[in-house]
């Protein structure tokens, strides 16, 4: 008998899983490597949400807990893929140096933002009113994350590449049955693959879609990310990834033709130089209204877990949630309120109560 089946091999899933090593428990990962939002990501992490100036949640410990995580995974599949890079944000006003003066001051946000205007010259883009630098950055390449992740599991026999079959699951006192595999619990780390799990996809999952362009500029001088309208991040050999798109209506992985004008609009009103187009990608990333995860332990039976909606900034949540059910299923420790699952079980219960 194992200790985990996993079901999914996105973010959440890799970060489950190498938790589950960490503390020397047996698990099998299952997927179809059909499609990941995780594959298509930016991959960022950056501890400020720069539309609205605020602090993403628990921003600090993330980062201090995320960093260390993505050392011991390097160290397990030996390649790098955590890269500090800073970020630049562009001012479009003196009102927009205002606003990151003002929002500099606030005490949860002073660690995250230099207070000095960067004036830098950079090739192919104009910046009359400056840059504000957002501290402690940088991104995962969560393709080569995945890529050399799957390939450890696959050598030490840790994978199964196969659609999971709900109906195929039995349950007894203290474990599941699956298909032979016998587990103590399965971990549903899906991403909007959720929407056709039976045992959870009453929660209010959402589908936000994504696009993103990876050009080739040899007249862009760039060495850090930069994020106005859309982001700019170098990954070498002249090839900058740009994105990202937000459609709540589609929910297909395909990319859409009007995802690509919109990206090249937003990018021509930061860039002056010409680029080449060599891949566009998109994916659906699992986002909940409230812009919670969702996290937690099915109502009926105990030994199923949900691991998902970590929307756009799963490499930064990916990590301390995993510790976070981990902790809570082996030690008994609770989930934080505002991401366990059970805040929607609450609602539609008492909804249902009041309709009787």
């Amino acid at each position: 008998m194992i200790d985990y089946l996993i079901i999914g091999s996105g973010i959440a899933g890799i970060c489950f899983a190498e938790t589950a090593l960490q503390n020397e428990k047996s698990f099998l990962i299952m997927d179809n490597c059909s499609s990941s939002s995780s594959r298509v990501a930016g991959g960022l992490y950056n501890p400020v949400i720069l539309k609205r100036f605020s602090q993403v949640w628990q921003a600090k410990e993330q980062l201090v807990y995320g960093l260390s995580f993505y050392a011991m995974i390097e160290k397990r599949i030996g390649s790098k893929v955590d890269f500090k890079i800073p970020i630049y944000r562009k001012f479009a006003s003196i009102e927009e140096q205002n606003n990151w003066f003002h929002a500099s001051d606030k005490p949860n946000l002073a660690p995250f933002l230099s207070t000095e205007i960067v004036h830098r010259e950079y090739q192919s883009i104009s910046a009359a009113f400056g840059f504000g630098e957002v501290l402690q950055t940088g991104y995962v390449d969560t393709a080569a994350l995945l890529d050399h992740y799957i390939s450890y599991l696959k050598a030490e026999n840790l994978f199964i590449q196969e659609t999971f079959e709900y109906p195929a699951v039995e349950f007894h006192d203290n474990y599941i049955n699956y298909k032979g595999i016998k587990a103590r619990h399965i971990i549903f780390a899906e991403g909007f693959g959720l929407q056709h799990n039976p045992f959870f996809n009453e929660l209010p999952l959402d589908g936000t879609k994504g696009e993103l362009l990876i050009i080739k500029a040899p007249d862009l001088d760039l060495d850090v990310v930069l994020k106005s309208s859309v982001f700019i991040l170098p990954i070498g050999n002249q090839l900058f990834k740009v994105g990202s798109t937000y459609n709540w209506d589609d929910k297909t992985d395909i990319p859409t033709e009007e995802g690509k004008q919109e990206l090249i609009g937003n990018l021509k009103e930061l860039i002056d130089c010409d680029f080449e187009i060599v891949a566009h990608f998109a994916g659906v990333r699992p986002t909940v209204k409230d812009r919670r995860p969702l996290v937690g332990t099915h109502a009926q039976h105990q030994n199923l877990h949900i691991l998902n909606g970590l929307g756009t900034r799963g490499v930064m949540l990916g990590p301390s949630l995993a510790k976070a059910l981990f902790e809570n299923i082996e030690k008994g420790i609770p989930l934080d309120e505002q991401i366990d699952s059970k805040r929607f079980v609450k609602k539609t219960k008492k909804t249902n109560d009041s309709g009787k």
